[in-house]
């Protein structure tokens, strides 16, 4: 999946070259990126932790113009995934803003605890001749004392509201290099979970790299679902659910470096999330 947004067309005017008795030099002139940009961007005044807040957006074309126009359909790579985690990895935030015809993206957002975040906009457009995906940013920051937390050491398993992940094995992952992870879920009776359709997937796989906050979202989804696969240049993974509690994930990490891995499904009406760290070699 792409990082950031690319310039779309960049128009390059070349000044002729020759001597000058007054000394000048002509340079190229270059001028500037056509890119997507978002605008109008809410909260700007104070956000409190644990208080509803409204966020809004729209994302304006090179043009100047609304984006009006997203992917829809089943499977996961649709409309905008509007995605916050806090700047230490301590907290992550998961919302699909709806799309109004004016092309205004608006959600209600509550933050869990002060500190810096990054507000990360996933965007498929419908567009003739455009990339399928990318992202625009935006950092916020919650009042309150901030007091950043280490990311803990690796553990395979982890309990969620009396839920068991269980990574299968230490994954010896690699930058750019495909790769699987094995995960069972099982509920508090140790009975292998059912999963269920949740944002257009059965479970969300959302990394990022400590520190640079790079990011990489991959997808499980029911046998048959389109638009399912995630792509990193040419490369393109796919994980899947082969029963009940068992889940494979598909990974294919842009760098090196320590990565947080945030899995998350809908379980009985509620959402889990399980965090997993996770070291990436070069």
């Amino acid at each position: 999946m792409r990082r950031a947004v690319a310039a779309l067309a960049v128009t390059v005017a070349l000044a002729g070259c020759g001597s000058s008795t007054g000394g000048s030099v002509s340079v190229p002139k270059i001028a500037a990126a056509r890119v997507f940009t978002l605008a109008g961007f809410t909260p700007s005044q104070t956000i409190s932790p644990g208080r509803a807040t409204t966020m809004s957006f729209t994302v304006k074309l090179p043009s100047g113009k609304p984006l009006t126009t997203y992917k829809t359909g089943a499977g996961p790579h649709t409309g905008v995934h509007l995605i916050i985690v806090r700047n230490d990895l301590a907290y992550i935030i998961h919302d699909h803003p709806p799309i109004t015809a004016s092309g205004l993206l608006r959600q209600r957002v509550t933050f869990p605890a002060p500190g810096p975040y990054r507000v990360l906009v996933d965007i498929y457009p419908n567009l003739p001749g455009a990339q399928p995906n990318f992202q625009l940013f935006r950092s916020v920051t919650v009042t309150g004392h901030y007091r950043p937390q280490r990311l803990p050491a690796f553990h395979a398993e982890q309990v969620i509201d009396g839920y068991h992940f269980t990574m299968l094995g230490h994954p010896a992952l690699h930058a750019i290099q495909a790769a699987f992870v094995h995960i069972d879920v099982n509920d508090p009776q140790g009975r292998p979970v059912a999963f269920t359709p949740w944002f257009g997937a059965l479970a969300h796989a959302i990394f990022f790299h400590a520190g640079s906050l790079d990011y990489f979202h991959t997808h499980v989804c029911a046998a048959g679902a389109p638009n399912c696969s995630s792509l990193l240049g040419g490369a393109r993974v796919t994980g899947h659910a082969t029963a009940p509690g068992k889940l494979t994930l598909g990974v294919l990490l842009p760098v090196a470096g320590t990565w947080r891995l945030f899995l998350q499904m809908r379980v009985h009406g509620r959402v889990l999330t399980a965090p997993f760290t996770l070291q990436v070699a070069a």
